[in-house]
């Protein structure tokens, strides 16, 4: 007489299913499914199936799973009914064998899960019982799908990719690896989840998961992923242009559940993007160029300059970052009025608090350019990152008191240039015109009025309707005449250039002051002033020398370990109008470039050789160089150290890969020394079978 039923084994059929599920590029053991899609388990039994068999799949979620909650889930594959829209079917048996195919609601729970089988009054428990599931953008039903193959390839698959940094006139592309499907990330991502306190329950909505991750990847309130640091000084970490990529973060985080030290936004962005993917969420790193850090809420950053045109930080609590870099998350926006689904900002740079933390989004990215930032999250101060007027103050101390007089006020020099990587291209994207319409256009005008009448302030400068400004009776104009990039270790050597293209005649008193900035505006170190006084009766163009020699700005960029740029403020007043003008110049610095050699092509699993080469062509010595490389499928994140490189010299660094994976891989290297920061270089190769 047969015996009671007993399951024995349990086969989740992983490489059948994540092919199925697009997750077969996880470098994890267990099965990872996406949600409102069916997977197949083999199920093996202690002696052959009857008909009246009954067999239960039994799924749980979480520390106190219960059914009430949906966390528990007892699934009858014979009868194939649905438990909270989930359901487990017999789809095929053989002798002691059966398939079994579980199909889960496109709204599931997301998260790591536990599988027992029950029979009767026996429940069998595999070894390996835990299977993940995951968003699914594939799934028209979940409310992060996607449309279009290529994008879904772009914004969920890909685990390279670049982000935009530099300055307005100079965007470059920084080479970065997201690396989603490595090792330990998607186990991080679950612990982020359960240490966000979300509840299980809730785990299934992007719009709270995004907002949750963008406060868990910095470290401001819950000891999260990453420390930010902009002070130049980065003892006892790592620089945060030292960084390669998302997944050595991650892996060390995960590793010690201890922050990491140290990033800065495009550390951030690039370490959510990953978050982002991994959990299924289409994501990717955005970068808004002269962007606005507005701390009063009243669309103006102020920046204020004493007599010799140097920026007076202390009074400056405003910035405009050269560039910021934030995130977009692709999904539905149920929460909110219609026509506000798609992408929405999401920030993980601790920048102002929201709800008493830092965390920032998701924002509907169509709410910021029509201007309703009464939408949650955060759409006010996103919308004053790309829209906000810079406004000049020239601050003197008359007879003992502080005269504030006002230079100028800019309304189309921030939020320039937004860039993101183009879709299944090393190329940029500019997304601008998602963000703002056309400078000056009536949709344009009308959006900020929008804005402008759901703000706190009473000082919205921005929301006035400005008369036209009256011409200048001295029609003069600043500029500047030569090389706007410099090579490290040559003397700045310039011209600044009053154009008096009227030929009036005027007297002006001109100021003007060079200093060192890092990205975010912050000033490490002023290098010259002028003060002089022109005539201009009878000149069109006049030219004032500003020269600084190599060891004035050199001694700067060694003492701090940020890339740093050269900001130059310029002040005229003219004494018989009383007019005042400004102008702010930047110079940013090139640097020799940095090779990669090795083939075009290569085959699975076996060695090839990859070297890179530097040739310091400058005329100074790059001390203290050291290189650090990634490659996505063949190592983790090295550091060699190069030490001294004088100029003329040669470095030549190598190493063996071999390569697990088929496919377009990316190797991706960077330099830093004492003097030079963030040479990057990135290299394709395609791995055969």
């Amino acid at each position: 007489m047969a015996g009671p039923l007993k399951a024995i084994g349990v086969d989740f059929l992983r490489e059948h299913n994540s092919h199925l599920h697009h997750t077969n590029d996880y470098n994890n053991l267990s099965l990872i499914v996406r949600r409102g899609e069916g997977f197949q388990l083999k199920l093996t039994f202690s002696r052959e199936l009857k008909d009246q068999d009954k067999i239960t799949i039994q799924l749980r979620i979480g520390e106190n799973p219960k059914q009430s909650t949906g966390t528990l889930l007892s699934l009858n594959a014979r009868a194939g009914q649905e438990i909270n829209r989930w359901r487990a079917t017999i789809s095929q048996t053989n002798g002691k064998q059966c398939l079994i195919v579980v199909t889960s609601p496109a709204d599931a729970i997301v998260g790591k899960y536990q599988l027992s089988v029950k029979t009767g009054p026996n429940i069998y428990q595999p070894e390996k019982s835990f299977f993940y599931v995951l968003f699914n953008p594939w799934c028209k039903a979940d409310s992060v799908f996607m449309p279009g193959d290529a994008e879904r390839a772009e914004y969920v698959l890909n685990d390279t990719g670049c982000i935009y940094v530099g300055s307005t006139k100079n965007v470059q592309g920084r080479p970065w690896n997201f690396g989603q499907f490595e090792e330990d990330v998607l186990d991080c991502c679950m612990y982020l989840l359960d240490k966000s306190q979300i509840k299980q329950n809730v785990r299934k909505d992007p719009v709270v998961i995004a907002r949750s991750m963008s406060a868990l990847v910095n470290a401001n309130d819950d000891a999260g992923v990453l420390f930010g640091n902009w002070s130049g000084r980065y003892a006892g970490g790592t620089s945060p242009l030292a960084w390669t990529g998302s997944a050595p973060i991650l892996q060390q985080y995960y590793k010690n559940k201890r922050t990491v030290n140290f990033g800065q936004c495009w550390v951030f962005s690039g370490v959510l993007t990953t978050v982002m993917r991994c959990l299924g969420i289409p994501s990717r790193s955005v970068s808004n160029f002269a962007s606005a850090h507005d701390t009063e809420e009243n669309l103006k950053v102020d920046i204020y300059l004493n007599e010799k045109s140097e920026k007076i930080e202390e009074l400056t609590t405003d910035s405009i970052w050269n560039f910021h870099v934030w995130n977009e998350a692709w999904m539905k926006r149920p929460d909110l009025p219609k026509g506000f689904d798609g992408w929405q900002a999401i920030d993980a740079t601790p920048q102002e608090q929201s709800q008493g933390i830092y965390q920032c989004g998701p924002c509907p990215v169509t709410a910021i350019k029509k201007g309703e930032v009464y939408l949650p999250h955060d759409s006010k101060f996103v919308f004053a990152e790309v829209n906000a007027d810079r406004v000049f103050w020239l601050v003197k101390n008359v007879d003992g008191e502080m005269k504030y007089d006002k230079l100028r006020e800019d309304t189309k020099v921030i939020g320039k240039s937004i860039s993101t990587k183009a879709v299944g291209q090393d190329t940029r994207e500019d997304i601008t015109l998602q963000y703002k319409f056309p400078e000056d256009s009536p949709e344009e005008r009308k959006a900020v009025q929008t804005a402008c009448s759901y703000l706190n302030s009473t000082n919205l400068g921005v929301c006035e309707i400005k008369p036209p400004s009256e011409p200048l009776k001295a029609n003069l104009q600043l500029g500047m005449e030569g090389e706007t990039t410099l090579w490290p270790g040559n003397p700045i050597d310039l011209n600044i250039v009053v154009k008096n293209e009227s030929a009036g005649a005027w007297t002006v008193d001109l100021t003007a002051c060079c200093q060192m900035e890092s990205y975010i505006g912050k000033v490490e170190a002023s290098l010259a002033n002028i003060k002089q006084t022109v005539q201009t009766e009878g000149k069109t163009v006049i030219q004032i020398p500003l020269r600084i020699a190599p060891e004035t700005y050199i001694k700067t960029m060694m003492a701090v370990e940020d890339e740093l740029l050269v900001k130059i403020n310029i002040i005229a007043e003219i004494r018989e109008t009383n007019e005042k003008l400004t102008e702010e110049l930047t110079l940013t610095f090139q640097y020799p470039p940095l090779r990669v050699e090795m083939p075009e092509t290569a085959k699975i699993n076996e060695d090839f050789k990859c070297a890179f080469v530097f040739k310091n062509t400058l005329s100074i010595p790059l001390e203290n160089c050291k290189l650090h490389v990634e490659g996505l499928g063949f190592f983790r994140m090295e550091t060699f150290d190069q030490g001294d490189v004088a100029p003329g010299d040669i470095f030549k660094s190598k190493i063996i890969c071999t390569p697990r994976k088929t496919g377009i891989k990316k190797i991706v290297a960077k330099l830093n020394s004492t003097q030079v920061k963030g040479i990057t270089v990135e290299k394709l190769i395609t791995i055969t079978g």
